[in-house]
Parts: C-alpha cells; structure tokens; sequence
C-alpha cells in the first residue's frame, strides 16, 4: 500500500530500464516520487518514469546529461546506482573486455556520477544517496573474480564518499543484494532449476546456499533501498545492508 513517502521528491536511477534498478524506479513512483532514470537501454513504454538514454562508462556522457540536467534547475534529492553488469570466467581466462566492463560499469560509471553531483548536493546540504553492491563484495567466489573485485570497489568507494558527505548532511548507503531473480540471473542460471541450485549451494564454487530457501525478489531489494532513501533511516550513514536471506551468514 503506497504512503507516498517521497512526495515532492526527485529520484535520479541508473540501470532504471529492468530488473533491479527499474523496480526501484517504479517503487519510488508508487510513493509519489519524480523519477528519472539512466540507462542505456531506452525500456519500454510502460515505465511510469523517464529514462534518458545514455553509457554509464562514458564520462563524457556523464557529464553532458549532468549539466544539462543542472542548467534546467533539475535536482535530485535521492541518487541510486543501480547499474551492473555481470562477466564470468575463471581470472586467467577473463578477456579485457570483460574485466574492463565490469570495472567501468560497476564502479567508474557511479564514481562519474557521483563526481557531477557531489557539489549540489553539497551546496544544497541534504539528500541520500544509495548504492548497489553485491553479497559478492563480502565473499570470494569462484569463475567471477571481475564481477567480485568490482562490486567489492563499489563498496570502498561508496564508504569513502559517505564520510566525505556526513559533513554535509548527507547520507550514502549500500545495498549488497545476493541472488535475486532478474532477466540477467534467469539467463545465467537457467530458471527454476537452476535456481534450486543456488538454494542448495554449488560446494564446486565455494558458494553456500540461501539459509531463507528461496531467491531473493526485485521487491526485496526496492523495499531495502527505500528505506534506506527515507526520514526513517536518517540517522543511518555508511552502512552495508546485505540482502541475501543469509547466504554469507552474516559476513
């Protein structure tokens, strides 16, 4: 049931065109909330939000949308960097490409944006902003050292802004999902069966199993960051919610 919590609220979004980023999106909608997404993929027409199309990687893209967005007085009041992607393999047999792309989506895309907007959210001396980690920053595993050693950066990162901004009044948080059911992990796993098996665990990849026996849902995690965006959380700065249902064991 919607409390339209963030009423008169803007939301910037990244990877706002599916799966977790665009429940987010629609999920701050729901509660009254102007949202904006950033994407490079347009989504579809039944979004309830507008996404402008750009590559998160792309520094200069970053900052041609940012200044545009400042000259037309366009403030957000909430970031979520919810952009990622995902390239496995086992190290020595990680092309560059696919090292590259992690790091530059997982962590030089949020540092880009985060590098446009620190000053306005400074100046304005509020706002909140969340960033999407991964269970996967907390544990090694194998086949997936990019993907771990990026999100494990984002995490960093996401700290070191957080206490640069506390001074300001403003509040950076992560949320680290495990797996979750997205179009990305229904292609990587296979569905249903395959999801049994991370239920289960996959010993093979050091990997343990989800103690709560069952997938993560994209609600899982819109609900985790609106809570962390909102007055209910604003003595909360700096903090990592996992949301795994015990996979790392508390790790």
């Amino acid at each position: 049931m919607s409390t339209r919590q963030f009423a008169d609220k803007r939301v910037f979004v990244t990877g706002a065109a599916s799966g977790i980023g665009r429940r987010i999106a629609e999920r701050f909608c729901d509660e009254g909330a102007t949202v904006l997404g950033l994407d490079r993929q347009a989504g579809d027409n039944t979004l309830p939000f507008r996404i402008l199309t750009a590559d998160l990687a792309d520094a200069r893209q970053v900052e041609k949308i940012s200044s545009g967005l400042v000259a037309d007085r366009w403030y957000p009041d909430i970031l979520v960097n919810a952009a990622g992607v995902l390239r496995t393999g086992a190290a020595e047999d990680l092309s560059l490409e696919d090292w590259q792309a992690c790091m530059n989506v997982n962590v030089s895309g949020p540092f880009y944006l985060l590098r446009q907007w620190i000053p306005v959210f400074k100046e304005r001396q509020s706002g909140a902003i969340v960033n999407i980690a991964s269970n996967a920053a907390h544990v090694p595993r194998t086949g997936m050292t990019a993907y771990c050693a990026s999100k494990a950066a984002m995490a960093s990162l996401s700290h070191c802004i957080g206490l640069e901004l506390a001074p300001f009044g403003i509040r950076c948080n992560l949320v680290s999902p495990g797996s979750t059911d997205t179009p990305m992990l229904r292609e990587m796993t296979g569905g249903a069966s395959g999801y049994r098996q991370l239920v289960a665990g996959q010993p093979d990849r050091f990997k343990l199993g989800i103690p709560l026996q069952k997938v993560a849902t994209t609600d899982d995690i819109a609900e985790t960051v609106l809570f962390l965006a909102s007055d209910k959380a604003g003595h909360i700065t700096l903090q990592d919610i996992v949301v795994d249902g015990g996979a790392t064991l508390g790790a």
